[in-house]
């Protein structure tokens, strides 16, 4: 009975509970859940086919464009690119062309990715649209936070959208990681752009940049340095190691090297070519004449720059005869100094003048005195020979006269400065010097001696250079009649006459000089040993023209030329007391061979040309040349212009063989022996004679004194002694 009792009141309650769940279910609600069901399936199938299809078609295009031209029924004979084929090159155009499409590529997939696993998590799962789409990011950023997924297909999709999250990430490392080692490698390679001012500029590079370098340091210490900037065809980082390897203090002055080639005028922009005050065009090592073409290419691409260039542009030519072609091209703004020319004309004024070489180089370097321009306007009115000893720590030697602009050198002592004339002086910097209150000089009588006579000399060119014709030409112009030139080279004769004719030398012309040829190798003793080589006054070693491609092979048989010569002279001439050249030889045993060779000097004159400056030290250490004349001169000559245009003209006038030259006059012009007298006084004396002395040289000392410091002080002089002087060449 208790349990009958029970389980009517059970049935009761549970009819209870039937009767309110009946009543509290909405109608409807079936239907909404199956709805959303079909929803998901919807959204899951819709995933999965465009997911599939695209790869679908692109595995089988081929095959849809043989069945487009089998229903269209043509027999096409030329064959067409498959289309995969073009797909894959308009991608790799897009890539190639646009910097950026591969960024927008691998953003796109990004967005692809959280989309369609944003979906299908969304169709695996009981979440929301929005909740789906949040966690596929996260899945796509993080791809460890995919671990709490319930549910077989939720795991799937997620473990999906992870892998190709790390895909992803891994693909835009890439990406940023080839950025970064592209700007490294522009960097290391000189591909950025240099933004500098008022810099110089050196377009090209030779074996003479190492001693550019040096002289433009020197020039900018005055100013705590500068900026150099060298465009070249090469590595920059190579670059950077040559120039370390030059072991000179560059006082200051920093070099920035950069890759590229001045032809292009992208490269010429990014070294600041408009902004640089002075652009140097270094000749390349080939031979003359695609070094001179090389050089008018880089000039007409320099004209080409539409922002223009605020400063001059220097040229290094080889070539003489090219020099008016660049001038054409260039115009006013272009200066040319030709390598070839400046060597040769050296070559022969120290040959005539013993000891004006190291002259030379002491001015067109600017570790001692060199040519400055500058207005003084204080100076107005004043007569030339006034002007001349106004200057206590420098010395004017020409006016720049501002009514045409020219350069008058060894002007007359009338002339009076105008207003905006310039005056010409060597000094030691363009800051060291000022005019001062003029001293007392005095006005007493002196030695007034004629120029002696001119003799006639007898010479030796051993060699064959491409400017020849214009050394000969110089040569008829200095040289006394009844002078010889032999000319001793491999050459053969007939060919000579033709090459000196097609030059524009007339052979039948030449009055001062006689030609004598001699046809032999210059390397091989027993050629050497048929030249009366004790019979010349000097003697003169070129760099050969065959063998101007090679720097250390033309060095090397000049050098093989020189100790050849010497040997032979030194077993022909008469040998010396060593104590008459005790200065001259010190060092050297008697029984050394370079003893031995130095004997031979006293009677004739040697000047080698060495192309190398390193070549040129060993020959200069071992003294037995007289002097040694290389590329670091025409270096020294491209800096000066570089930083004065305007002393290109000043140097070719005294280069050229007329009109004012650089002169070594002895003592005995100017003063009587032992007289005391300062050097105001005799820059007085030598005005009588319409020449500007500027410097001196003491007997006994292997150096001159150019531009001496303490002008009023009174000192002894010697007939020994010799003077440097600006003279009106005869």
């Amino acid at each position: 009975m208790f349990l009958r009792s029970k389980v009517s009141r059970l049935e009761a309650e549970n009819l209870i509970l039937v009767t309110r769940c009946n009543s509290s279910r909405v109608p409807g609600s079936d239907n909404n859940e199956m709805e959303e069901t079909n929803s998901r399936a919807v959204v899951l199938f819709y995933v999965i086919i465009t997911f599939v299809l695209p790869f679908l078609l692109y595995m089988y295009l081929d095959d849809l464009s043989h069945i487009k031209n089998l229903l269209r029924r043509t027999n096409q004979k030329k064959e067409e690119v498959p289309l995969k084929k073009r797909i894959a090159y308009s991608l790799d155009v897009c890539f190639s062309v646009y910097p950026y499409a591969k960024l927008l590529a691998l953003l796109l997939a990004t967005v692809v990715l959280i989309v369609y696993g944003g979906l299908a998590l969304y169709a695996v799962s009981d979440c929301g649209v929005d909740e789906a789409l949040w966690l596929s990011w996260t899945f796509v950023a993080d791809s460890g936070s995919h671990a709490d997924r319930v549910g077989v297909g939720a795991r799937i999709v997620s473990v999906a959208i992870s892998a190709g999250g790390m895909l992803i990430f891994a693909t835009m490392l890439g990406l940023i990681s080839d950025a970064i080692s592209k700007m490294v490698d522009s960097l290391r390679k000189g591909k950025s752009e240099v933004l500098e001012s008022n810099h110089i500029l050196i377009l090209g590079w030779s074996d003479k940049l190492g001693s550019l370098l040096k002289q433009l340091a020197i020039a900018n210490k005055s100013i705590g340095g500068g900026v150099v900037v060298v465009l070249a065809e090469r590595d920059k980082e190579e670059m950077e190691t040559d120039i370390a390897k030059f072991e000179f203090d560059l006082m200051g002055t920093s070099v920035i090297c950069r890759s590229g080639s001045p032809l292009i005028l992208a490269d010429l922009k990014k070294v600041s070519v408009s902004n640089a005050r002075a652009i140097i065009v270094l000749g390349s090592d080939e031979n003359a004449d695609q070094s001179d073409a090389r050089a008018l290419r880089v000039v007409l691409s320099l004209t080409g720059v539409k922002e223009g260039w605020k400063g001059h542009v220097v040229v290094e030519m080889c070539d003489l005869d090219n020099e008016p072609l660049v001038k054409l091209v260039g115009g006013e703004r272009i200066e040319t100094v030709v390598a070839h020319d400046v060597i040769g004309r050296l070559m022969i004024q120290c040959a005539l003048q013993p000891g004006l070489a190291q002259i030379w180089e002491d001015i067109l370097g600017f570790e001692n005195a060199e040519f400055y321009i500058k207005k003084w306007p204080q100076l107005d009115g004043y007569r030339f020979e006034d002007v001349l000893i106004s200057f206590p720590n420098a010395i004017p030697c020409g006016v720049k006269v501002a009514a045409d602009g020219k350069i008058v050198l060894n002007p007359s002592d009338d002339y009076v400065l105008k207003e905006g004339d310039e005056i010409l002086v060597i000094a030691e910097d363009d800051d060291t010097y000022a005019p001062g209150s003029l001293p007392e000089v005095r006005m007493c009588h002196f030695p007034k001696m004629q120029d002696p006579p001119k003799y006639p000399e007898k010479i030796l060119f051993c060699g064959w250079r491409r400017d020849i014709d214009d050394m000969i030409k110089v040569l008829e112009a200095l040289l006394a009649p009844g002078s010889e030139l032999w000319m001793f080279n491999e050459v053969p004769d007939q060919e000579r006459e033709k090459k000196l004719t097609d030059a524009g030398l007339n052979i039948s012309k030449l009055v001062n000089i006689k030609l004598v040829h001699r046809q032999g190798n210059a390397v091989i003793r027993r050629h050497l040993e048929s030249l009366p080589l004790e019979t010349f006054d000097s003697i003169l070693i070129l760099a050969e023209q065959s063998l101007e491609n090679s720097i250390v092979h033309s060095d090397s048989r000049s050098l093989a030329t020189l100790l050849l010569i010497r040997d032979i002279q030194s077993k022909r001439l008469p040998y010396k007391d060593a104590k008459s050249n005790a200065l001259r030889i010190s060092g050297f045993p008697n029984c050394c061979w370079i003893r031995k060779m130095q004997q031979a000097s006293d009677k004739s004159i040697v000047i080698s040309e060495i192309l190398d400056s390193r070549t040129k030290n060993l020959v200069s250490v071992s003294r037995i040349s007289d002097y040694v004349l290389s590329n670091e001169l025409v270096s020294m000559a491209l800096a000066m212009v570089a930083e004065d245009k305007q002393i290109n003209r000043v140097l070719k006038e005294l280069f050229a063989e007329k009109g004012n030259e650089l002169c070594i006059r002895p003592a005995e012009f100017y003063i009587y022996d032992q007289e005391e007298v300062c050097f105001y006084d005799i820059m007085r004396r030598a005005r009588q004679r319409q020449e500007v002395i500027i410097g001196y040289r003491l007997a006994g000392m292997d150096q001159a004194v150019i531009n001496p410091t303490d002008k009023s002080k009174h000192t002894k002089w010697s007939l020994d002694d010799v003077f440097v002087v600006i003279a009106s060449s005869q």
